[in-house]
């Protein structure tokens, strides 16, 4: 047999599951809906502008480090160049 404490729990959750259907479904609860959808909206909005300023301040960055080691390279390049100078003579000298 079925007690009616678990009759009375089933009748008393159809009612509030009901109550909620028509509370989540009223003019009050769309409003508070909005207002939650346009505050994330602005957050959004807000996360995006964050994300772009990081980006181009990415992109800066290694346009500058590039830039940099282009610049270490060539230094090494003409350290290079001087030591070799150092070692080798200069053989136009020995022609004049």
């Amino acid at each position: 047999m079925v007690s009616w404490g678990k009759i009375g729990l089933f009748a008393g959750g159809v009612l509030f599951g009901t109550a909620g259907l028509k509370i989540l479904g009223s003019k009050d609860a769309k409003r508070v809906y909005t207002g939650v959808t346009a505050a994330v909206l602005r957050a959004k909005e807000c996360v995006m502008e964050t994300v772009t300023n990081i980006r181009e301040n990415c992109d800066d960055i290694v346009t500058d480090a590039k830039q940099f080691n282009e610049e270490r390279k060539l230094e090494d390049e003409a350290a290079i160049i001087e030591d070799a100078d150092d070692i080798i003579p200069d053989s136009s000298a020995d022609d004049e």
